[in-house]
């Protein structure tokens, strides 16, 4: 019934410098649990490609980038990670549906009420942060 955490990895994946090291040290791209392809038809299933979206702790995902290949046109892409957002605003400076912000988003105050039409988040409600 009770699980034991003992032998558990913990990572403190609330904190900005967990996540700069980490963009840091791996480079290149990495997207949690699935790919846009996979997610596709659940996300235009909700999501019209004119609305506003939000992706939520974007990370150095390529989803984004898919969705505009998809027609999306107009994603603000938000990460606690100053590494990984100056990594994509240069990556993806080409794109003007692409946005980026560092930002912390347990404070969305920056944004009016209604900002967004859609609001995409595929890991970053894992603040605790146990691996097992």
């Amino acid at each position: 019934m009770f699980k034991d955490v003992s032998s558990c990895n913990t990572y403190n994946y609330g904190d900005a410098l967990y996540w700069d090291a980490r963009y840091v040290e791996e480079g290149g791209s990495f997207d949690w649990y699935q790919r846009y392809s996979s997610l596709r038809p659940f996300v235009r299933n909700y999501i019209p490609t004119s609305s506003r979206v939000l992706m939520v702790g974007c990370g150095n995902a390529v989803m984004s980038e898919d969705m505009v290949a998809d027609g999306y046109e107009d994603i603000m892409n938000v990460d606690i990670s100053s590494v990984a957002i100056d990594m994509m605003k240069r990556k993806y400076e080409h794109i003007p549906q692409l946005k980026y912000m560092q930002m912390d988003v347990r404070d969305m105050s920056v944004f009016p009420d209604e900002s967004f039409e859609g609001v995409i988040d595929k890991g970053f409600l894992n603040l605790e942060g146990s691996i097992c």
